[in-house]
């Protein structure tokens, strides 16, 4: 499939962008076409809330940000065919430039090359080319020290939104494609929703109708998605933070001894070339960082257990946000119920996800999965062995084991088990990354916080 595609359908351009600034909106516009074949024009639009934000927007020059944008959307639709060959006309890029792109796109599809069986390399993958002579410039921008919070609705940017609306910070959610746990999050925070920021991003319908037909689907970096949305949304409304709720436990790979990674744009590594590439190539003013990076999910974990306003609103399960409801029945579920269940008491976590979720041996593959019973962990965002055998740990300390849950009790057969089973867990709750990218301003909060 992936060949005959790559045959048939042999390039795909990168058209144009369209930027127009409406009185309260400003919506954005990308054009890209496969083969001369299949037509698509994702959209984007900025809510502009107040006078300022328009006559600021008249003043300055934000060609180069939303280009960027147009270069990572574009890799959901290259996936559909996998073109041999990627051609940007817009702007022209340098060498360097090219091969950062070319990183970005390979490790971000490596879930999607997986799944899909395709064999091949960063370097054979695709070839980048860049027609245009018209070189965009980084560029100076005067942002105040205000903080944007992007918000996905589940227990990490509530705490990252907790911690820092405690501090001087002043501090501006941020939500893609809203939905009811996003804004129920910013709600209980106390944030009024004048405050929030609310982006609409639409895929073109085009590209689901590819779907349907059968052309190659799966994983994208979409995390490099919001990541660009960001840097644009931190100029629109003059905000020189960008906050991220990524943790350390991101940086684990999905399949053991490889690079493949459900996770690699939410990792440092991603987050370090990102921010190297924003100061060379668009602005040294915004500071882009994952504000949770020096945590691991365990420890992230026990500080959203202090935020019990949050625990009937917060919702991580991909397969219920659009009911927004937990289903129960996926890896998510069972690893938020699993790394909260040291610190939250069980009947709250049966209230939250309708069951226990530990005393159904419907998980069994799944819990295998997350302990490291087998070379792969689920295609999900979840947190390392670590994290969670030490939860699990923790967990049977306080379960009399005369009455275990039936996956606790399956768990204490387990190799798995005997090796982690005189593991310190205060390693592991005491624990600082060391890379990470906040200020001190920001780690003393991170520090302020720990138990």
């Amino acid at each position: 499939m992936f060949l005959r595609l790559r045959e048939e359908y042999p390039f795909l351009v990168f058209e144009n962008y369209t930027i127009k600034l409406a009185e309260d909106v400003l919506s954005l516009t990308f054009k890209f076409n496969i083969s001369d074949k299949y037509s698509f024009e994702p959209q984007l639009t900025f809510p502009l809330k107040n006078k300022f934000l328009k006559s600021r927007l008249s003043d300055i020059d934000i060609r180069n940000l939303v280009f960027h944008i147009g270069m990572i959307e574009l890799i959901s639709y290259w996936k559909a065919c996998c073109c041999p060959e990627i051609i940007i006309k817009p702007h022209l890029l340098d060498k360097e430039q090219i091969n950062w792109w070319k990183k970005l796109y390979f490790n971000g599809l490596g879930e999607f090359f997986y799944l899909n069986g395709i064999k091949t390399n960063q370097e054979s993958f695709v070839k980048i080319t860049s027609e245009s002579t018209d070189r965009l410039k980084s560029q100076h921008f005067d942002l105040d020290d205000s903080v944007i919070v992007p918000i996905g609705g589940g227990k990490d940017s509530i705490v990252s939104l907790a911690l820092l609306n405690e501090s001087h910070f002043t501090v501006t959610p941020l939500i893609l494609n809203a939905n009811p746990a996003r804004r129920n999050s910013i709600l209980v925070s106390g944030i009024p929703a004048a405050q929030t920021i609310e982006i609409q991003r639409t895929i073109h319908p085009q590209l689901l109708e590819l779907n349907n037909l059968g052309f190659l689907n799966g994983h994208t970096p979409f995390s490099a998605v919001l990541a660009f949305i960001s840097l644009l949304a931190s100029v629109v409304y003059d905000r020189k933070y960008i906050a991220l709720s990524n943790e350390s436990s991101a940086n684990e790979s999905t399949i053991i001894n490889t690079n493949i990674n459900h996770q690699y744009s939410k990792s440092f590594e991603f987050e370090q070339d990102l921010r190297k590439y924003v100061n060379d190539y668009i602005s040294t003013e915004i500071n882009y960082f994952s504000f949770l990076r020096p945590l691991n999910e365990l420890q992230i974990a026990r500080l959203f257990s202090k935020n019990k306003a949050h625990f009937s609103t917060f919702r991580s399960c991909n397969v219920g946000s659009k009911t927004n409801e937990w289903c129960g029945k996926c890896p998510k579920c069972l690893f938020t119920f699993i790394i909260l269940s040291p610190f939250i008491e069980e009947k709250e976590l049966e209230i939250i996800f309708g069951s226990n979720l530990l005393d159904n041996s419907a998980f069994l593959t799944i819990f295998d999965q997350l302990i490291g019973t087998t070379p792969t962990k689920p295609f999900e965002c979840v947190g390392t062995y670590d994290d969670i055998n030490v939860a699990l740990l923790l967990k049977l300390k306080s379960t009399s084991s005369e009455n275990l849950p039936k996956l606790l009790e399956y768990y204490v057969q387990t190799k798995v088990y005997t090796s982690y089973k005189n593991f310190n867990s205060e390693n592991i709750l005491n624990r600082l990354n060391p890379d990470h990218n906040l200020t001190s301003e920001f780690l003393s909060l991170i520090n302020a916080e720990r138990i």
